[in-house]
């Protein structure tokens, strides 16, 4: 006996599956090939999820100094000193990958040490900010720059998902807020912030 043929009906069925399954194959290349260029505009360092400062920010509502030049990239701007942990390490304009090996990073969007709002430094859990968490309300943290020596006293600790956008706000007075990542023992992308705010107390 003949084999009996395929209907239209089934015929039509094979051919409008194919189609949508080639539609969604289509629309899926498309968008990965869009999330691939936006990729290439995004600043490696600041994309990071292990990066010491929240990755979603308001950086248009923080602004530099308006009586400090701000400073080339990558360039040394001054020192950090915490006295309760007798360390010290170079402050870098900046927190991108290499900045950060350097030392401790200024935030661009932020203030420059000593000026009223807030300023920003960020360093690593597993280098220059391995102890931070050593750090108590009262300590000391100070900051040596071309402008002078600023000194900050420690107000408060808090630990905060690495999406939170309540860090880098505006301050109605001169505030040094310290960022690493958290946990600090934690193996692989760190979830949380360590974050460390002092106010200014002096200035020489």
């Amino acid at each position: 006996m003949d084999k009996a043929k395929p209907s239209r009906s089934t015929c039509s069925l094979v051919l409008r599956t194919l189609s949508l399954g080639a539609l969604v194959l289509g629309m899926g290349l498309v968008v990965w090939a869009l999330m691939n260029i936006g990729a290439q505009f995004v600043p490696s360092a600041e994309a990071r999820s292990d990066a010491p400062y929240p990755t979603t920010l308001a950086v248009s509502q923080v602004k530099l100094a308006t009586n400090q030049a701000a400073p080339k990239e990558g360039v040394k701007i001054g020192s950090l000193s915490i006295p309760a942990l007798k360390q010290a390490w170079p402050i870098i304009q900046g927190t991108g990958t290499n900045d950060l090996k350097k030392g401790v990073g200024h935030f661009l969007q932020s203030v420059l040490p000593g000026a009223k709002d807030n300023c920003v430094l960020s360093g690593h859990r597993d280098t220059v900010f391995a102890k931070l968490g050593n750090v108590k309300i009262g300590d000391r943290l100070i900051v040596q720059s071309a402008a002078g020596t600023f000194t900050y006293e420690v107000k408060r600790i808090r630990i905060v998902h690495q999406d939170d956008k309540t860090v880098i706000v505006h301050t109605d007075h001169a505030v040094l807020t310290l960022t690493t990542c958290y946990p600090f023992h934690f193996i692989g992308s760190a979830p949380d912030r360590y974050i460390v705010s002092a106010d200014l107390v002096a200035r020489q």
